[in-house]
């Protein structure tokens, strides 16, 4: 029979799964915020901007598909960070629409602000999108001013039940050393990511050369950032719930205790690790080679989930409230009812199929290579 419980961590899963896609396809991020690095003219980064352009709307639409995911699974979640931490939320989302208006208007008729200039706004997203978003996901270990009052919910005036501790909207996350270290890890890990995709998708023998160079420098630096935030998460005190009352109080080595307990979650963590290295390593060792893009990409989704069961399984607070222990949110005292559980639980056997239609449409859409040529004789951004 399917318990409360198993739907509670059978939705933390698809979370968490939806997460670990968004950080993969950060990938278009990635490469925007390097528009002016691997391109030396004009023709090579409309071909990076049309290549990048097949691809945005995943992105975007992963993002929004994981935000209503939370809302549906976890609402007060949704309601405490999304409606708290507004600031910083509205600023991820500007960055977007700024990029999708850039790929619609660069190079339309009657375009008052220049094309450099809309090519400015892609590079702007390319770099604060993947901060913000870390910086976001970074809280999930290193908690957050907000307070929960669940006894307002009787208040006929003022139901709200979460509010933020302070008045500065989220951008209070920003401050916090390890948010940033995190933050500034998913863009190197974007730009990584960004110049394997090009490689696989243009056809252009320079802009391949230095995005192979371009691999050395993003991936080591993605690597020393990474590995401090992982020794600072292993060791530190996470936030444990007590089974029976629900207390949250402070355990040392925390999230080492849940990879240990969790022992599953440690050759899922490794092999991701491996296979990032592989497709990273390969490319840039071997110029002939192309798909280092679907093994590296595999790889982050690996590793990403990982994290972010660690974060909410076992008894683990995944957004610690800094402002008040006990406001911390988890699976258990954040979800929707078991009855809305249930219905979405039927609704998301739908995946499988809507990951197909994705896999064809993305085959379709990489039938051919980017080349100099189509932006000649093709529709092009």
């Amino acid at each position: 029979m399917i318990t409360y419980a198993f739907l509670q961590h059978y939705w933390w899963f698809l979370v968490s799964l939806l997460g670990a896609i968004l950080v993969f396809l950060l990938f278009v991020q990635g490469a925007n915020s390097q528009l002016f690095s691997l391109a030396c003219d004009d023709d090579e980064r409309r071909m990076i901007i049309n290549s990048t352009g097949r691809k945005w709307e995943f992105t975007f639409t992963t993002l929004v598909t994981f935000g209503g995911a939370f809302f549906a699974s976890f609402p007060l979640y949704y309601s405490t960070s999304f409606g708290g931490a507004y600031w910083l939320w509205m600023i991820i989302l500007f960055t977007f629409v700024l990029q999708a208006v850039s790929y619609e208007f660069q190079n339309k008729m009657g375009n008052v602000l220049g094309t450099s200039s809309y090519q400015y706004f892609l590079l702007a997203n390319g770099i604060m999108a993947p901060v913000l978003l870390g910086v976001a996901v970074a809280s999930f270990y290193n908690g957050a001013n907000f307070i929960v009052e669940k006894d307002n919910m009787t208040d006929v005036l003022q139901p709200v039940i979460s509010r933020w501790a302070s008045e500065y909207g989220g951008l209070d996350m920003i401050t916090d050393v390890w948010n940033i270290l995190f933050g500034m890890a998913v863009l190197f890990l974007a730009r990584t990511l960004g110049s394997l995709y090009l490689i696989n998708n243009v056809s252009h023998e320079d802009i391949a050369g230095r995005c192979r160079k371009s691999l050395t420098v993003n991936f080591s630096a993605f690597l020393v950032l990474f590995l401090a935030f992982l020794a600072h998460l292993l060791t530190k005190d996470g936030y444990a719930v007590e089974a029976v009352s629900g207390d949250i109080y402070m355990k040392p080595y925390k999230y080492l205790d849940n990879f240990i307990e969790m022992w599953y979650l440690i050759p899922l963590f490794l092999i991701g690790v491996l296979i990032v290295l592989y497709g990273v390593v390969r490319s840039v060792l071997v110029s002939a080679f192309r798909r280092g893009v679907w093994f590296a990409g595999i790889g982050v989704v690996m590793t990403v989930l990982s994290l972010l069961l660690c974060a909410g399984w076992n008894d683990t607070a995944y957004f610690p409230s800094n402002a008040d222990l006990q406001s911390s949110l988890t699976i258990v005292n954040s979800c929707s009812s078991e009855f809305t559980l249930q219905t979405m639980a039927v609704v998301s056997l739908l995946i499988p199929f809507v990951l197909a239609y994705i896999f064809y449409a993305w085959r379709k859409i990489d039938s051919r290579r980017i080349t100099q040529e189509e932006l000649i004789n093709d529709e092009a951004y």
